[in-house]
């Protein structure tokens, strides 16, 4: 088994002498912005845009260890504050993302988190073997809480299965593992605490939460699989509570994830308890939103008077 692999750049890091640098268990990110699976590609659709050599980490879309079609359209509707999906992790499979994509994205110079998505327990744990001690795989996120895959949800809904999931990828391999969790159930911290105890180095928190829309003059459904996961700017207060909720009951770094638009946003999560944040719909209207974010961080942690990330990281107060 391999050495898990780290950013060594320090790109990420400003000018200025503040320190960007954070820790996901045994990851580590020069800087803690990444790019949330499912919203940035591959990098390729990014890459002329600006350089992403610069960015904490970038998360590819998910990718299962067979092809699959997806669900059927439509699959995204726009929503008043949001969006909704229903994509399906529609990929070409685990072998086609190893020949293909794995080569491209080994070579950003930046911290790759491979997401992959299993139909059962067994699935995982040959996707992570497969992946264990190949060039450009930093460590792993497993998605077991995508709302819109037929049993994509029951692995972070139900605690001993989550730890199964988890124990069976941590043993199977030698990388970090970072378990994305769903908003979707009453007490998102006791899945937490289940992952962590089947030894997950970290935990990103939220998956999307589900929903759906309507056309009421054709009287039909939007989304060709009826439900959708909504992300985007409506789903913030929701992933802000559950993170700080789970911040206060697990050891693990936890990332944050869940309509993070501005600097005021990853400053939230920060102090609330994320080690690294995700950006997702936002690099749809926004595509260089990444960079930007991390462009502003210096001057966000000077206003606190903070020399580094990990000196304001969970320190919310006033509790």
């Amino acid at each position: 088994m391999s050495t898990p692999q780290t950013n060594h750049s320090s790109s990420g890091n400003s000018a200025s002498g503040v320190d960007l640098e954070v820790h996901l268990g045994r990851l580590r990110l020069a800087n803690p912005i990444t790019a949330a699976s499912g919203t940035f590609g591959y990098g390729r659709e990014m890459a002329r845009l600006f350089d992403l050599s610069r960015l904490g980490g970038i998360l590819p879309k998910t990718v299962t260890l067979e092809p699959r079609a997806g669900n059927p359209p439509p699959r995204i509707v726009e929503t008043a504050a949001g969006m909704l999906n229903s994509i399906g992790l529609d990929n070409d499979g685990l072998e086609v993302f190893i020949e293909r994509h794995l080569p491209y994205l080994s070579a950003l110079g930046t911290v790759v988190i491979v997401s992959i998505a299993g139909r059962n327990v067994e699935e995982y744990a040959t996707m992570a073997a497969r992946l264990d001690g190949l060039t450009g795989v930093s460590a792993l996120e497993l998605n077991i809480s995508c709302p819109n895959v037929t049993g994509g949800i029951d692995f972070a809904a139900r605690p001993k299965l989550c730890k199964s999931v988890v124990a069976g990828v941590r043993k199977a391999c030698s990388l970090p593992v970072i378990a994305k969790l769903t908003p979707n159930v009453a007490d998102v911290s006791e899945i937490a605490r289940a992952a962590e105890a089947g030894g997950a180095d970290a935990v990103s928190l939220v998956n999307t939460c589900l929903g759906m829309a309507v056309d009421w003059r054709r009287r039909r459904p939007v989304l060709g699989n009826i439900f959708g996961g909504l992300s985007g700017p409506a789903i913030k207060p929701i992933a802000l509570r559950i993170l700080f909720q789970v911040a206060r009951t697990v050891k693990i770094p936890l990332m944050g994830v869940g309509g993070i638009a501005t600097i005021d946003d990853v400053m939230e999560f920060l102090v609330a308890g994320a080690s690294a944040v995700q950006i997702g719909t936002a690099n749809f209207y926004n595509p260089s939103v990444c960079l930007e974010l991390l462009d502003a961080l210096p001057a966000a942690l000077a206003e606190l008077g903070a020399k580094s990330v990990t000196e304001i990281v969970g320190t919310l107060e006033g509790l």
